[in-house]
């Protein structure tokens, strides 16, 4: 029943015009006919909860039955924010300003919020050559200016940022030597999906973001590529996938080797990100965006609502494995099972 509701849900709202899209390049793909395609879209919306960005990004057409049983849609995913993941908390990680101070023994740098304080400001900006710039709320990196202290004086710089709405203020992130041998125009942020219960937070799932093309992020949706970390060993044995589908084994711009690449200080990295996690555990299931910097990890980030896309696309599967039987585990070593999970809490 639950799953035919979330279905319907997702009809009423569909994009129709963007579905018919994605079948019509599916049908590109597999040769398939329309029509038997949009009829499984259907069924592995009834029985999986994936919706037909799901259907098309992991390669659902070409899975097996079982293969298909083990993915973390859209909708699984869902049913584990809903039941970790308190929403009166969720303005911690909307608002820069409140997620910086919540977590600010994370931070690892300084900061501050431009509000009729332009004394601080000078203070703050005085012995640095750069400062990044953010809106409060967004995310992916939308909006954010990394500024060049020296085109400016003081005020001129204080009215820019009033008048662009970037009011949080922070110095800019050192990254670690050997990260920026991989990619130094952006820090290349580790994204550790943590799970916190009671008192006890464990690593679901950890991918590193890479940069490229002379972009000053790491995103995946723009521009920058992903692959897999191996959370035991902070090694990277997948080659890395950019949004359009490209693989690399080497880094493109630096010639840096991906496939193999190990992670520095990964046991300081694992401990620091069960710390987060244990920090507002009232949002169970984030998503942490962390550099790494001479002196160790610091906290770029955190999402409360931790997207399921690049933790199983199909170059970095397994067997053709999805990550839901990792998550199961984890569920099963704090006492619970999916099925104990069906039921919001939330």
């Amino acid at each position: 029943m639950k799953k035919a509701k979330y279905l319907f849900g997702r009809i009423i709202s569909m994009n129709y015009g963007k579905f018919f899209k994605y079948i019509n390049k599916i049908h590109r793909r597999n040769g398939k006919n329309r029509i038997l395609i949009i009829i499984d879209v259907i069924y592995c919306g009834l029985v999986h909860q994936s919706g037909y960005t799901d259907y098309d990004l992991f390669r659902m057409d070409e899975m097996s039955s079982k293969e298909r049983k083990t993915i973390l849609t859209r909708g699984r995913n869902n049913v584990f924010i809903k039941y970790f993941n308190n929403p009166q908390y969720f303005n911690l990680f909307y608002e820069k300003n409140l997620f910086n101070e919540k977590f600010k023994d994370f931070l690892g740098r300084d900061w501050m919020l431009l509000d009729d304080n332009y004394d601080e400001f000078r203070e703050l900006i005085k012995d640095k050559d750069y400062i990044m710039g953010k809106p409060i709320n967004g995310t992916h990196g939308d909006g954010i200016e990394k500024i060049k202290i020296a085109e400016y004086s003081p005020e001129e710089l204080y009215n820019y940022l009033l008048k662009k709405k970037l009011l949080l203020i922070e110095e800019v992130i050192e990254q670690n030597e050997t990260m920026n041998e991989l990619y130094p125009d952006a820090i290349n942020t580790i994204r550790m999906i943590t799970l916190a219960h009671e008192d006890k937070a464990t690593i679901l799932a950890a991918y590193l973001r890479i940069g490229n093309g002379g972009r000053h992020v790491d995103n995946f949706n723009s521009g920058g590529m992903v692959a897999p970390i191996d959370v035991k060993t902070g090694a990277i044995k997948f080659p890395a996938l950019d949004k359009p589908g490209n693989l690399y084994e080497i880094h493109p711009q630096t010639g840096t080797k991906i496939v193999g690449f190990e992670i520095p200080s990964w046991n300081d990295i694992l401990k620091f990100s069960k710390d987060l996690a244990l920090v507002c555990n009232e949002v169970g299931m984030v998503g942490w965006d962390i550099g790494l910097t001479p002196k160790g990890p610091v906290i770029v980030e955190g999402n409360e609502y931790p997207g399921h896309d690049i933790y199983q696309l199909p170059p970095h599967r397994d067997g053709n494995i999805g990550v839901l039987p990792d998550f199961e585990k984890v569920l099963k070593e704090m006492g619970l099972t999916y099925k104990d999970i069906q039921k919001p809490k939330f």
